[in-house]
């Protein structure tokens, strides 16, 4: 079946018990035993699961083509329960490109306790290799990049990482299942932040893990799950499950709408670096067909001057909301280096736009009066 098939289906089903075509949300946090002190159906606590959870969880899987998906409360609970689930000593090898809230992880908490990282440009596949330690657990590959767009060729850094008994695992929260699966890739594990584009509409924030085998890994870090309680209410995990049925057709149509945008921004004099991977001059554009259905729908750009011209420039927009996340179906600006913080590596005339479902036309006519 086509994707737009499998996310309708996969997270939408008849409630047998009244027909209701919209699933209902299981708010209980507890679970009776019958007279013989049994649970009917295996759920005893919502920390441990609760049917929409669970439901949410299936669907998740379907999309990536996984065998077991887990939800978080949120993205960097995702990431923090995977990264628990090593053993101190043990190595993380990190994207110089990754979301800087994973970086902050490993050194503000992971780092102290005992695990120890590397951070390398994924798109040297030589300098990958390199950086590989015997102790390397996981290789952490994102991409497209946040926020520079780059894009990482997720068959060779997988290869470099199963060469040395570690894990790939993939960010995918930027291209989604529909522009992009890389358990097909060959990676292992893939994370999303739900609160992006799975989610769709900037109203609930939420994590997911999606395993390609449920092996004794993926069944510690479904132990840490329960243990930690990093999980989504159920009202969460029914927003995320209703953002997946119209996931492909809200990408489809905000990827069409930032490749207008994108060409527009990149002829304009007052640009003076755009960062999009459907632009036929980006670097790593073979990488791009090679592995992904689209470009998506975010896009970087970087203003002649410095920090004071760009947050002129965003001062001026109308359309645009100044916000950071991405994803929704509204249009979303930020000063990125701003959102990072004192220790950002971002360009400081780099604005990030999350291009949403609003009109290409009605939204270049805002950047160009803005640009003026």
């Amino acid at each position: 079946m086509h994707f737009d098939t499998i996310a309708l289906h996969a997270s939408h089903a008849p409630d047998p018990a009244t027909g209701a075509v919209v699933s209902p949300i299981h708010l209980s946090t507890t679970f009776a035993r019958n007279e013989t002190n049994e649970l009917p159906a295996n759920y005893l606590y919502a920390r441990n699961n609760n049917p929409t959870r669970e439901a949410l969880e299936k669907a998740l899987a379907v999309l990536e083509g996984g065998a077991v998906g887990m939800a978080f409360s949120s993205g960097q609970a995702a990431t923090m329960t995977l990264l628990q689930a090593l053993r101190p000593g043990d190595h993380v090898l990190l994207s110089t490109e990754a979301y800087y809230g994973t970086p902050a992880l490993l050194e503000q908490v992971f780092h102290p306790w005992g695990l120890t990282y590397t951070r390398v440009d994924m798109r040297d596949l030589d300098a990958v290799q390199a950086s590989i330690h015997e102790n390397t657990r996981i290789v952490w590959c994102e991409t497209p990049s946040n926020p520079m767009l780059a894009i990482t060729d997720l068959l060779s850094v997988a290869r470099l990482a199963h060469e040395a008994d570690a894990l790939c695992v993939c960010d995918n929260t930027w291209a989604t299942p529909v522009l992009q699966r890389p358990l097909e890739l060959n990676c292992d594990v893939v994370m999303h932040s739900t609160s992006k584009y799975l989610s769709g509409h900037s109203d609930v924030l939420g994590g997911a893990l999606v395993f390609k085998t449920n092996n004794e890994f993926t069944q510690r870090v479904r132990t840490l799950q329960s243990l930690s309680g990093a999980v989504p209410s159920p009202f969460d995990c029914w927003l995320v499950s209703r953002g997946i049925k119209t996931l492909g057709v809200r990408m489809r149509a905000q990827m069409a709408t930032a490749q207008v945008v994108a060409d527009f921004l990149s002829d304009h004099p007052a640009v003076e670096q755009l960062h999009y991977p459907g632009l036929s001059t980006h670097p790593d554009r073979a990488i791009v067909h090679q592995q992904m259905n689209g470009p998506g729908a975010m896009v970087s750009v970087q203003i002649k001057g410095g920090a004071e011209e760009a947050l002129q420039f965003i001062g001026k927009l109308t359309l645009f909301t100044r916000a950071t996340s991405l994803g929704g179906v509204e249009s979303l600006i930020e000063h990125r280096a701003s959102s990072e913080g004192a220790n950002s590596s971002t360009p400081v005339n780099l604005l990030r736009l999350s291009i949403g479902l609003e009109h290409a036309e009605d939204l270049i006519a805002d950047l160009a009066q803005a640009l003026r």
